[in-house]
C-alpha cells in the first residue's frame, strides 16, 4: 500500500533561533532513510513542519514494504579462496557459511584488484511498521542540537521534553515507540485557543485539521509568510518596517497563530540614538520597529506578534507599551549618564579592561591602533593626526553604560559621543566605522581616515594573535581572523586604495616591538589565502585567480584589474599556445637553474639562428610597447599585446635547440627565454593558465 506518512512530536517548547534548522535537518534525514529502504521513491515529497511546540514531517507515497533487494556480498579473492588443489580453503568456507550458503553457491566476479568470490542472495523488502520507530530514534539523534534533556522517570532524551507521538501512514496509526512514548493519531491544538485532543484522521489531513480545529498554523513558511503580510498591513500606509530576516525567523518560531498589534512609546525616548531603541525593541522584546516611509527616522510605534488572538486587545497593547517603556528608560538613563563624562577621560581607564592576556590591556592596544592608523593615513594622504586622535577615542566607549548594556553598540556609541564632545564630523565618523565590515556583506568605512582606523584595528589583531601562535585551525576561529582579513581585503580592493599589503604587515607587527613572535608570512599567507576565496565568490575561476596570486601582487586593489586582463588574454586564439609555451619556458629554466646554470640579459651578437634573432627582436619590440602600457595600468592591452609573439615563439621552440654543448650559445638562449618569461609575467603567470 502506497500513502501519505505523518510524524509528529508534540513537545514543549523549543530553542526559535534552532527550530527551523532542526525542522529542516529532521525532514531531510527521514526521506534519506525512507529511500534507502525503497519505501519512498523519487517521487516522494517531504514537508517540513515546525512550530514552538512540535515538529512534524509529511512524506508522500511511502510503501508499507520496500521491494526485495538483490545483495552482492564481495568475499575472499580466487587466489586466497582457492587452495594449490583447486579446494576450497577455509577463509572461502567461512565466507560462505557466514552468509548462510554453500561454496557452490558463490560466485566469480571481476574486482580491481582481480577476481574475487562473492554470494549473491535477495534481502527481503523492509517494513514499515518494523522500521518506522527505529528510523525516528536514529534521525532525532542526527539533528543538530547542542544539549539534550531528560524529563520524568524514563531515559529519553531530547532537545526538550516530548509528551505525544503521531505515526500515521494515511489512515492507519504505525504501531511503535519513541522516546518512550506509543504512537498515535492524537495531537493537540494552540494551547489557548483550542480545548482537548484532535484526531487525525489520515495523514493528508494534518495541516488542515491542525488550522481548523486547533487554530494552529503548522508550517514555518506559510506562518512566516502570514506574519509578513499582517506587518505589513497594521503598519499602514505612511510606515516602514526593518529588514531583518533573523527576527522574522525567530519570532515565526515563537507562535503557533499569529496575530499583529500595534504599541506606541512616549516620543521623548526618540532622543535617545535610534540604534538603541531598535536594538532593545528587537532583542529584548522581539517587536518590530516602524520608521517613516519617507525620512526613515524611527516612529514612536511599534508591532507585536502575539499567539494570542483576541477581540479586545487593549490588555495586551498596554501590557507590551509598559514593559518598553521600562527597556526604553533604561536606554535614556545610560545615555545621559553617559555623556557626562567625555570619551577623551574615559581613555586611560581601558587600562583596566583586558584585551589578551599575552597582549595586554585595551589602554595599550589603543596606543598601537593610535600609530598604526597614523601610519596608513600618511600612505593615503589623510591627516594623520586626525587618525590618531579616531584610534586613541575608538575604544573608550567599551567601558560606557550603554555599551556595557548593548555590546553590539560598540563603535556606534562612540560616534555618539563623540559628537557630543564636540569632537571633528570626520573623527566621530570613523570611530563609528572602524570595526566595519563586521560581517560578510557588511558596509566599509567611508573616507580615507575611517579605513586608515579600520585598517589599523584589524591588522592589529591579526599581528597580535599571529605572533603569539592563535591562527585559525579547522573551523574554529573565536578570535574572528578570518572576518578580520576579509575586512582588510574589503577595504583595500572596494575604496581601492594604493597600499602595499607586506608594508601594512611590517607595520602592523612593529606596533608590539617585539613583543610577539615573528609570524609575517604565516600572516601575510593567511590573508591571501582568504582573498582567494573572496576572489572566487566574485566569479573568477580557480585558474585566473591562481595565475595573478602566484607573483605575490604588492597592490592588493589592482588584482581584480589584473583578472580582468587574465580573462581578456583568455579570449584570444593565441592564448593557449603562449600559455603552453610560458610553461614549457619555465620547466626548461627552472631544470637549468638545478644543474647550476647561470644566465643574464640575452645578447643580439650571441645569436646565430634565424628563429632566435626573430624571437629576440620580435621580443624586444612588443615588451617596449608593453611596458608603457603596464606603466599606464592598462593590463589588458598589456597581456594582449604579446598575442603577435606565438608565431615567432613556435618557431623557436620548432628549430632550435636550447641545451647545446656551447655554454656560451646555451647561456644565451636561456637568457632569452628568461627575458621572455619576464616580460609576459608582469601581470600573471601565464604558464598556469595551460592545460
Amino acid at each position: 500500500m502506497k500513502d501519505t506518512l505523518l510524524i509528529e512530536l508534540l513537545t514543549e517548547e523549543l530553542p526559535p533561533k534552532a527550530l527551523l534548522r532542526i525542522s529542516q535537518t529532521l525532514s531531510a534525514a527521514l526521506l534519506q532513510d525512507l529511500r534507502q529502504d525503497t519505501l519512498a521513491g523519487q517521487d516522494s515529497i517531504a514537508t517540513a513542519y515546525a512550530t514552538p511546540r512540535r515538529l512534524a514531517v509529511s512524506i508522500t507515497h511511502v510503501l508499507d514494504k520496500g521491494s526485495d533487494q538483490a545483495l552482492e556480498i564481495s568475499g575472499p579473492s580466487v587466489k586466497a579462496g582457492l587452495g594449490a588443489d583447486g579446494k576450497p580453503t577455509q577463509a572461502l568456507a567461512g565466507f560462505a557459511k557466514k552468509n548462510g550458503v554453500s561454496v557452490d553457491d558463490l560466485v566469480q566476479i571481476d574486482a580491481p584488484k582481480g577476481k574475487i568470490f562473492a554470494c549473491r542472495k535477495s534481502a527481503a523488502g523492509a517494513h514499515l511498521e518494523t522500521n518506522l520507530a527505529l528510523k525516528i530514534e536514529a534521525a532525532l539523534k542526527r539533528l543538530p542540537i547542542p544539549k539534550v534533556m531528560r524529563w520524568g522517570d524514563g531515559d529519553a532524551q531530547f532537545v526538550r521534553p516530548v509528551h505525544g507521538l503521531v505515526m500515521l501512514h494515511g489512515a492507519h496509526v504505525v504501531p511503535g515507540k519513541v522516546l518512550g512514548l506509543e504512537s498515535t493519531n492524537h495531537t493537540q491544538g494552540h494551547r489557548f485557543l483550542s480545548s482537548g485532543p484532535i484526531i487525525i484522521k489520515h495523514a493528508d489531513d494534518y495541516e488542515r485539521i491542525l488550522r481548523e480545529e486547533g487554530r494552529v498554523v503548522a508550517s514555518f513558511e506559510v506562518r512566516r509568510s502570514e506574519i509578513v503580510k499582517k506587518l505589513g498591513k497594521v503598519a499602514g500606509q505612511d510606515a516602514t518596517l526593518i529588514d531583518d530576516d533573523a527576527l522574522l525567523d525567530e519570532v515565526t518560531a515563537l507562535v503557533e497563530a499569529p496575530t499583529v498589534y500595534e504599541g506606541q512609546f512616549s516620543a521623548e525616548f526618540l532622543d535617545v540614538p535610534q540604534e538603541c531603541l531598535i536594538l532593545s525593541m528587537k532583542q529584548h522584546q522581539k517587536y518590530f520597529p516602524l520608521f517613516d516611509k519617507t525620512t526613515g527616522r524611527l516612529l514612536p510605534r511599534f508591532l507585536v506578534v502575539s499567539n494570542i488572538k483576541t477581540s479586545d486587545a487593549s490588555n495586551i497593547i498596554r501590557g507590551n507599551e509598559r514593559v518598553l517603556r521600562a527597556r526604553l528608560s533604561d536606554a535614556k538613563f545610560f545615555y545621559d549618564q553617559d555623556r557626562k563624562l567625555r570619551l577623551e577621560e574615559r581613555v586611560p581607564q581601558l587600562a583596566q579592561v583586558v584585551y589578551h592576556n599575552k597582549l595586554g590591556s585595551q589602554f595599550e592596544r589603543v596606543e598601537r591602533i593610535r600609530l598604526l592608523a597614523g601610519k596608513i593615513a600618511r600612505m593615503l594622504g589623510a591627516d594623520p593626526l586626525l587618525a590618531e586622535r579616531a584610534a586613541w577615542l575608538s575604544k573608550a566607549d567599551l567601558i560606557t553604560g550603554m555599551v556595557g548594556e548593548f555590546p553590539e553598540l560598540q563603535g556606534v556609541m562612540g560616534r555618539y559621543y563623540a559628537l557630543h564632545d564636540n569632537e571633528p564630523q570626520a573623527v566621530a565618523d570613523a570611530v563609528g566605522a572602524h570595526y566595519q565590515p563586521r560581517f560578510a556583506g557588511d558596509r566599509l568605512p567611508e573616507g580615507t581616515l575611517a579605513c586608515a582606523v579600520a585598517l589599523a584595528d584589524k591588522l592589529d589583531t591579526l599581528a597580535g594573535l599571529f605572533g603569539i601562535g592563535q591562527q585559525p585551525s579547522g573551523e574554529k576561529d573565536p578570535f574572528g581572523l578570518r572576518r578580520a582579513a576579509l575586512g582588510v581585503l574589503r577595504i583595500l580592493v572596494e575604496h581601492s586604495l594604493p597600499l602595499s599589503l607586506h608594508e601594512l604587515v611590517n607595520a602592523a607587527f612593529a606596533g608590539y616591538a617585539g613583543r610577539v613572535g615573528g609570524a609575517h608570512t604565516d600572516l601575510e599567507t593567511f590573508i591571501f589565502d582568504r582573498f582567494a576565496g573572496y576572489l572566487k565568490e566574485r566569479g573568477y575561476s580557480t585558474l585566473e585567480v591562481d595565475s595573478v596570486l602566484c607573483m605575490n601582487p604588492v597592490r592588493i586593489n589592482l588584482v581584480p584589474q589584473q583578472l580582468d586582463a587574465v580573462r581578456a588574454f583568455l579570449m584570444l586564439p593565441e592564448a593557449e599556445s603562449l600559455a603552453a609555451a610560458n610553461k614549457r619556458v619555465a620547466n626548461i629554466l627552472r631544470q637549468a637553474q638545478g644543474k647550476g646554470e647561470s644566465f643574464q640579459d640575452a645578447e643580439a651578437s650571441m645569436l646565430k639562428d634565424p628563429a632566435e634573432r626573430a624571437l629576440f627582436d620580435a621580443l624586444k619590440i612588443t615588451s617596449t610597447a608593453a611596458a608603457s602600457l603596464f606603466k599606464q595600468g592598462d593590463f589588458t592591452g598589456y597581456l594582449k599585446s604579446f598575442a603577435v609573439l606565438k608565431s615567432p615563439v613556435d618557431a623557436f621552440f620548432d628549430s632550435v635547440m636550447v641545451m647545446v654543448d656551447d655554454p656560451g650559445l646555451r647561456q644565451n638562449r636561456l637568457a632569452l627565454l628568461s627575458d621572455l618569461r619576464t616580460a609576459m609575467n608582469q601581470v600573471a603567470d601565464i604558464s598556469r593558465l595551460a592545460a
